[in-house]
């Protein structure tokens, strides 16, 4: 039987108003105990949805929830959710989730920098992977000797950022990518010759670090290797040795030798060999030997050799000591017809030092031959040496680059081209 108005309203609450819609009535806020904390709703903690870690809905699963710390009278304190620490492994695969992890770590984000956490430290991820890799790897230092035909080259250093102009050093280093090592490679010259300037035998030191596990290179298979990526027929890599990882081929070397050769009796241009063209400063006149090698008799020993320095030496000092200087007739040219050129002689000239000034060798040659032409006495050569004036009408000749090379680099224990 339906009731009246009268009996409902005297019987229970009001009727709310029918809406359009059904609403859900606001929920009845629980007093408030004599601390003024308002105690949890029973089924509160039941009620949150889960929250998912980025490791996937697997976490639901595998991580275990913390039990409520939560007491009547007590105002419920939950930590605030920590952040995933950044690591340089940060998208590498997360390995599998422990088993049990600590009631502290509940937190699904805080696991998750704490997973990548220790996946760094032990070395799963990738950053761990290369630290591992570079603690495994040993770096090998080698000495090599290496020599060059420089007509084609703009000298044995390395040209930066130029298409044109380009060193000895590129084609070396260039080859020696083919290493695999782990580190570029880079070549420390020990004698720095001019665009045009030879060498029988220059020197650089090297560091080759392979991967972990992989032993250093031998010394005969660094040579092999090398000689077999060089790219230009010019350039050959004549022996190597192993040194120790404080060795530096600049500053190591007791002794830098250097020739130059001269052919004397080319009465006219075309007589000289096209093979010696490049190889040697083809002079029309003979020389007076005896003059040249009492003039050179001055330069030895210990000078301020600023007089036979060229502008744009790096050298702090200009003091050095020349312990040998020579003149003696060189051997006949294989590439010479003895019918045909009977007046051409060929001579060499030999200077040994620790180091040299910038184009000292050559300004060096070009005032003793003047000496051997009777342009200058050797008195004067003397008088050039003391007056330290770069800029002097009689020192002031270049010889040509075509008709040096650097001989030998000496070492302590090695000797020239590791000769022990």
């Amino acid at each position: 039987m339906a009731a009246t108005a009268g009996q409902l309203a005297g019987s229970g609450p009001r009727r709310a108003e029918r809406h359009p819609w059904p609403v859900r009535p606001p929920p009845a806020r629980p007093a408030r105990t004599a601390l003024g904390v308002r105690p949890p709703a029973r089924n509160e903690a039941a009620a949150a949805p889960p929250r998912l870690s980025p490791l996937g809905s697997v976490a639901k699963f595998c991580l275990p929830r913390a039990p409520s710390a939560v007491t009547s009278g007590e105002r419920r304190q939950t930590p605030p959710p920590a952040r995933a620490a950044s690591y340089p492994c940060q998208g590498a695969s997360p390995p599998p989730l422990p088993v049990a992890l600590s009631t502290a770590d509940s937190d699904p984000d805080a696991q998750l920098g704490e997973v990548r956490r220790t996946q760094c430290k032990s070395g799963l991820g990738s950053c761990g992977a290369r630290f591992r890799r570079a603690m495994g790897a040993v770096r090998a230092r080698y000495l090599v000797f290496f020599q060059y035909l420089g007509t084609a080259f703009n000298g044995v250093m390395a040209v930066r950022g130029s298409q044109s102009a380009v060193g000895v050093q590129n084609f070396l280093e260039e080859a020696a990518e083919r290493l695999n090592s782990m580190e570029r490679i880079k070549f420390t010259i020990s004698s720095r010759t001019d665009a045009g300037v030879h060498a029988l035998s220059n020197s650089a030191h090297l560091d080759v670090q392979r991967r972990s596990g992989l032993p250093p290179f031998s010394p005969k298979v660094l040579t092999q290797a090398l000689n077999t990526h060089l790219r230009h027929p010019a350039i050959r890599v004549v022996q190597a040795f192993r040194v120790p990882n404080d060795f530096h081929a600049r500053h190591t070397a007791t002794s830098r030798t250097y020739l130059y050769r001269l052919a004397t009796g080319c009465r006219w241009p075309d007589q000289l060999s096209v093979f010696e063209r490049n190889l040697c400063w083809a002079l029309q006149a003979d020389l007076d030997v005896a003059a040249m090698q009492e003039a050179a008799q001055h330069l030895l020993g210990t000078h301020d050799f600023s007089a036979f320095q060229s502008a744009g030496s790096p050298a702090r000092s200009s003091v050095r000591t020349l312990r040998r200087a020579t003149v003696s007739p060189g051997p006949a040219s294989p590439f010479v017809n003895p019918q045909e050129n009977r007046s051409l002689r060929f001579w060499n000239l030999e200077f040994e030092s620790q180091s040299f000034l910038y184009r000292q060798v050559r300004r060096m040659t070009a005032v003793l031959v003047a000496v051997g032409l009777g342009v200058l006495t050797p008195t004067q050569v003397k008088v050039i040496l003391e007056s330290k004036d770069p800029l002097g009408r009689d020192q002031t000749r270049v010889a040509p680059a075509h008709g040096l090379f650097l001989m030998a680099v000496r070492y302590p224990g090695l000797g020239s081209l590791g000769e022990r």
